[in-house]
């Protein structure tokens, strides 16, 4: 409904009873539209359809792929979108990423963990709640300066601006949009993921990305040890999702199936078979065996093509699979996924390389041909010397003279100025752009950008405020940099929530209201 047919509406409402007089039906009508979704479930189906359209719009032309940030706070969340607001006037393509491995370290009441799915699992679904309270709040705040604006144009007699205004309500763009919400591998069987799945969704979840590791013995997607499971055992908790999904009425909501199986050289089951050929089967022809003749004491043996075959198993009773396996894994484990019910995949790789993600790619859509990915643009990854390296192998390909770089110390800064590092850094910077054309990427995301950045900018600030600098170096570095760049939060009673309570206030104590922000609130001081 537009802004005058939402008034109406409460008007009308309020009209049905008699006491209901102090009641203002454009106050009414300002809240609603304020708290525009209810629920976590309209957030996650409104979502969900945004989500589904921006893949379709893909398939007809991977320019169109997306993007996100990862978040470990609902305020970190909030001012990525307003920030989008401001620099690009849209929200359209921007999702915000939910990472475990920022909870693990950041979010557990244990304290800092690794990304071991050691944290709270009631941590994961409490952080999209969080997250979009914190985007609801943003169009609270937003609308609410609008809104100021109509009353002021009104007061002044400007009609004609106050009828723009009125349109800018009719046609606002909310903060919310898509989270990819990170449930590792699932925190337990296929029922514990189908019950976290249900809690992740109704917080607002959309899109749910569940990893082929063993759940007890999940590593990071970056680091040794990584133990996958059989397929059937995957596919189970992919259908636990889809079920979860469909129980709460979110009939477009997404899964993202991740496949470790790159990096990850051990399994902990020998699977199931019922046939050769079968999923079962091709899982177990990829582990490292050995042929026998006699039996062993303790050992396990599986029959393969009439010969008795020895699984070479380690004293962690973890088995291990033939070195060089890794993409012919990965490659079944996205086929299979997308067969039974997922709808992006998530290839977890050890560099960021285009022709190693667009080979494997390429082999998927030979059997799925409008299969897409997520992908990690991981921090994990040192992007300058891995691009460094990708040029200078390429140039060496090409004959190019190489005498003046040493390719094991390209990430020297004494490399900085070069040729080479300039084509590496215009590598860097087109190769979202690229992987979503040549790669099938649908979906760019940094997982823990906000954990380094805040490294970052509070080691500055410390250098700067404890030593020489004193005052000046938050003023300067920080406050003035606010001012300057128009950055929202250098009102942060406003960003708070500090001006909504005043018109809260206002509506319900009328002239006897007292409210925060008068004359002598020195957030006035930045209206200059």
């Amino acid at each position: 409904m537009s802004y005058s047919d939402t008034i109406a509406a409460a008007d009308s409402q309020i009209s049905r009873f008699n006491n209901w007089d102090g009641i203002d039906a454009e106050s009414v009508a300002r809240m609603q539209l304020q708290n525009r979704f209810k629920t976590g479930l309209d957030i996650a189906k409104y979502t969900a359809k945004i989500m589904r359209a921006d893949m379709a719009a893909y398939d007809a032309d991977p320019a169109n792929y997306t993007q996100s940030l990862g978040c470990w706070h609902g305020f970190i969340g909030q001012q990525k979108l307003i920030s989008i607001k401001k620099h690009f006037g849209s929200t359209k393509g921007r999702y915000l990423y939910l990472s475990g491995w920022m909870i693990a370290a950041l979010r557990s009441e244990f304290g800092p963990l690794p990304d071991q799915s050691m944290h709270e699992k009631t941590s994961v679904p409490a952080l999209i709640e969080e997250l979009y309270t914190f985007l609801r709040q943003a169009d609270a705040r937003e609308l609410g300066m609008i809104f100021r604006e109509l009353d002021e144009a009104r007061k002044a007699g400007d009609a004609v601006k106050a009828k723009a205004i009125q349109s800018r309500i009719d046609s606002y763009e909310t903060h919310v949009v898509p989270i990819i919400a990170d449930i590792d591998a699932g925190f337990g069987n296929a029922e514990a993921t189908y019950l976290l799945a249900k809690k992740m969704i109704e917080a607002g979840a959309c899109a749910i990305q569940i990893e082929n590791q063993v759940s007890d013995e999940k590593q990071c997607g970056h680091q040794d040890g990584k133990v996958t499971v059989p397929h059937e055992d995957f596919l189970a908790k992919i259908r636990a999702v889809r079920y979860a999904f469909m129980e709460l009425g979110v009939e477009d909501g997404i899964i993202v199936a991740r496949t470790d199986s790159l990096g990850a050289g051990l399994t902990k089951q020998i699977a199931f078979t019922r046939e050769a050929g079968d999923i079962g089967d091709q899982y177990n022809s990829f582990l490292d065996c050995e042929e026998v003749t006699e039996i062993g004491h303790g050992d396990v043996l599986i029959s393969r093509d009439g010969k008795l075959l020895k699984p070479k198993r380690l004293p962690s009773n973890l088995y291990q699979f033939r070195t060089g396996t890794g993409e012919d894994r990965c490659v079944l484990d996205c086929i299979t996924s997308l067969q039974n019910g997922a709808d992006l995949l998530w290839i977890e790789t050890e560099k960021p390389h285009i022709g190693q993600i667009g080979g494997m790619v390429s082999r998927i859509r030979e059997v799925i041909p409008n299969a897409k990915l997520v992908y990690n643009n991981s921090p994990s990854f040192n992007w300058t010397l891995n691009f460094r390296q990708q040029v200078f192998d390429a140039w060496t390909a090409e004959g190019k003279d190489l005498s003046a770089y040493d390719r094991a110390k390209l990430m020297s800064v004494d490399y900085d100025g070069t040729e080479l590092a300039a084509e590496a850094d215009e590598r860097i910077r087109t190769f979202q752009r690229d992987a979503a054309a040549q790669a099938g990427i649908f979906h760019h995301l940094i997982t823990l950008p906000t954990y380094h950045t805040a490294a970052l900018s509070t080691d500055n600030l410390a250098r700067e405020y404890f030593g020489e600098q004193g005052m000046l170096g938050y003023v300067k570095n920080v406050q003035r940099q606010e001012i300057r760049q128009g950055i929202a939060c250098v009102k942060h009673q406003n960003m708070s929530g500090s001006d909504i309570g005043d018109d809260h206030k206002e509506y319900f104590a009328g002239e006897a209201a007292l409210k925060a922000g008068g004359e002598h609130n020195t957030m006035n001081q930045f209206a200059a």
